[in-house]
């Protein structure tokens, strides 16, 4: 009787450490101006540290979750990597926010998930910077507007 109680435990040990090393957990942010939402949550995949560490030649996928407090039928992204203070503009792939997870026209009071990648180019100096991304709306008011620290590494 006693084996299979340590087996469960034993079972149940390695589940936790396995959905430990799947699930990251909501990188720390700061708001930078969310005139027209409200950020719940940050994520960043695969990051298992922060600030996050991006391989030069990888691409990652950032999650946002937050609550619009306007109606706006487009929403547009627009990201810099600020080094020593100074804003550079950091190219994604996607720029409309309605590819990306939304489906427009954005309701006001609504809860919104957007998805888009973050792809750091293997000419990219290996940094430690801050990633601005902004979301704004059809009035170019920020829908979300975040900050979060990351490494670009080799």
């Amino acid at each position: 009787m006693m084996k299979g109680t340590m087996d469960v435990r034993a079972r149940f040990f390695v589940l936790l450490c396995l959905i430990g090393l799947t699930c990251a957990e909501p990188v720390k942010f700061i708001d930078c101006g969310s005139s027209s939402g409200k950020v719940s949550i940050v994520d960043i995949t695969p990051c298992a540290s922060q600030p996050c560490r991006l391989e030069r030649g990888q691409s990652y996928s950032v999650n946002v979750t937050f609550d619009s407090a306007v109606q706006s039928q487009s929403s547009t992204a627009v990201v810099h990597g600020i080094v020593a203070g100074v804003p550079i503009p950091f190219p994604i792939p996607i720029e409309d926010g309605c590819k990306s997870g939304i489906q427009c026209p954005i309701q006001k009071q609504q809860q919104y998930h957007y998805l888009n990648s973050l792809p750091v180019k293997s000419e990219y100096p290996a940094i430690k910077l801050v990633v601005e991304w902004e979301l704004r709306d059809d009035n170019k008011k920020d829908l979300f507007c975040i900050r979060f620290p990351v490494q670009i590494v080799n």
